[in-house]
């Protein structure tokens, strides 16, 4: 496979890539760049220009769009097609919110059954990371939710997978990156108390479970469901 000279990476926070070396935009060509990746499709100037800046006026919105556009030098040119009414991103820029959204529907559609490279620590690595953190435009906080429950599920199904294979250790990483991700997230939970059960951890298995039920009475005033209380009962009855 020929490496593609330039990347964009968004997971974690924004990069721009030129091989081994980051590449410094301003702010404005940061947001424009990480629109047209995660739209993923050429986009109309006044829709880009209208998202962008949503508080600025029409004629100074395109006027921001412009600058931006202008600002970007060589490297990132190149990552797009600029046409008079149209962007749109390079067909041979790589995006690795593209590799990871694939990833993550390989491992949790039942009808495919997940490649070996797939099933290893460097999948773990690449689903522990959000969507831009710490940026809240509209359209960024829309796809980073998104993408928090496609990788929180492609997390719990990996888990999964390693257990069935008695890979224990990589089973926990897997469930207590999903569970550190989204603390009340009870099927995150039972992933990691399935794989500490799996390994045979029965302390690690109740210690997880009450920190869990301590904290869903805390912050939201409810029980766990029967479905978790189940995978324990019989060590909290001993």
């Amino acid at each position: 496979m020929v490496e593609r000279p330039f990347r964009l990476a968004l997971l974690g926070g924004f990069r721009l890539l030129a091989g081994d070396e980051q590449v410094a935009v301003s702010n404005g060509s940061e947001r424009l760049l990480a629109y047209i990746a995660i739209s993923r499709r050429t986009v109309h100037r006044n829709v880009m220009a209208t998202t962008l800046w949503p508080d600025a006026p029409e004629r100074r919105a395109h006027a921001n769009l412009r600058s931006a556009l202008k600002r970007l030098d060589g490297v990132g040119r190149a990552l797009l097609h600029v046409g008079t009414t149209e962007i749109g991103l390079a067909p041979d820029t790589g995006v690795d919110f593209d590799d990871a959204r694939a990833l993550a529907q390989r491992l949790i559609d039942p009808t495919v059954q997940p490649e070996e490279a797939t099933v290893c620590a460097g999948s773990v690595e690449v689903l522990a990371n959000g969507l831009l953190p710490g940026w809240y435009e509209e359209w960024v906080l829309a796809a980073a939710d998104e993408w928090h429950q496609l990788r929180l599920h492609a997390l719990e199904a990996l888990s999964a997978i390693f257990v069935r294979q008695r890979r224990f250790a990589e089973a926990v990483a897997a469930a207590s990156v999903a569970a550190h991700a989204d603390p009340l997230r009870e099927s995150a939970c039972a992933a990691l108390i399935e794989a500490h059960l799996a390994e045979g951890n029965q302390a690690e298995a109740i210690r997880h479970f009450r920190l869990y039920a301590e904290s869903l009475r805390a912050e939201l005033g409810i029980e766990p469901t029967a479905r978790l209380r189940e995978l324990v009962a019989s060590l909290r009855g001993r």
